[in-house]
């Protein structure tokens, strides 16, 4: 953590703007705007606070953490970054099922799917931010053979995802497709 620059920023920029755009796509392909926005806005707060309480309980397995002002801001910011990939995923199943609404008829094959590319999505991310020095993994972490990358991000975007997605079911009125 220690080597923030700037250029870390580079994909969650993108990422927000993918999502605006994404949002805006199916805002105008929805019957009810009103229970769409209230859709997302409720999946991107649970996918805020589910992914913030993970990011802090997973803390002291990099390198230098503590909890501390300065380390809870960045998990923070790091919930904010995962928020915006809940998003990504929600939008681009929702393109492939011709369906925003998607999670409202979920599927084992769809649920598996969902964590396969959570779980490759989060390795190439882990290779790619360790590999630049963005954090460490403190001895503790636990270590996927072969790419090298701590198990507990990897499982963060393998679970959360799904569990958001799961939980969302409950958000939508029933006559809501």
């Amino acid at each position: 953590m220690e080597n923030l620059r700037p250029d870390i920023f580079v994909i969650p920029v993108i990422a927000l703007g993918l999502v605006i755009g994404l949002f805006f796509y199916f805002l105008k392909r929805v019957t009810e705007r009103r229970i769409y926005k209230q859709y997302i806005l409720k999946i991107a707060i649970l996918a805020f606070v589910l992914n913030f309480i993970w990011e802090v309980a997973q803390g002291p397995l990099y390198k230098g953490y503590e909890y501390d002002w300065q380390h809870i801001s960045f998990c923070a910011l790091a919930s904010v970054a995962d928020m915006l990939m809940v998003l990504i995923l929600l939008f681009l199943f929702g393109l492939i099922y011709n369906n925003v609404y998607w999670t409202k008829h979920f599927k084992p094959f769809r649920a598996v799917i969902l964590m396969l590319v959570g779980g490759v999505g989060a390795i190439i991310a882990e290779v790619w931010h360790s590999s630049r020095g963005d954090w460490t993994y403190a001895e503790s972490m636990p270590l996927i053979p072969w790419v090298e990358v701590g198990i507990s991000p990897v499982l963060q975007f393998t679970i959360l995802p799904l569990l958001i997605f799961i939980i969302s079911r409950l958000l939508l009125p029933k006559n809501e497709l």
